[in-house]
């Protein structure tokens, strides 16, 4: 059974950063795509970032770009974001979410093309 636990939110001013940590247990996760999903109030969950475990090419939604790095640490089955110069608008909970990658050059990005998630972490950015 696959499990996902984030860690790593909290409140910070703009232009701050904070690292997200998401680790991964219950499988070998070579073949995988890791995600980074965000859900603001009133608004539908939406990608953010994503990394392939194997190779660990990576690709972001545009509002984060030059701003946001995803990685992956294979020693511990973690994958982490680091958040820079964040903005009031990227507060959210963000949500871990993994999948087995199929398709090596397709971009997952849709919520419901993943299959396990994580339990969200807060994420508050004050102006």
């Amino acid at each position: 059974q696959v499990q996902l636990v984030e860690s790593g939110g909290g409140l910070v001013q703009a232009g701050g950063s904070l690292r997200l940590s998401c680790a991964a247990s219950g499988s070998t996760f070579s073949n995988y795509v890791m995600g980074w999903f965000r859900q603001a109030p009133g608004k539908e969950r939406e990608f953010v970032a994503a990394i392939r475990w194997s190779g660990g090419s990576t690709y972001y939604t545009d509002s984060v770009k030059d701003r946001f790095t995803i990685s992956r640490d294979n020693a511990k089955n973690t994958v982490y974001l680091q958040m820079n110069n964040l903005k009031p608008e990227d507060t959210a909970v963000y949500y871990c979410a993994a999948r087995r990658a199929y398709i090596s050059v397709y971009r997952y990005t849709a919520t419901n093309e993943f299959d396990y998630w994580g339990q969200g972490t807060q994420v508050t950015v004050s102006s």
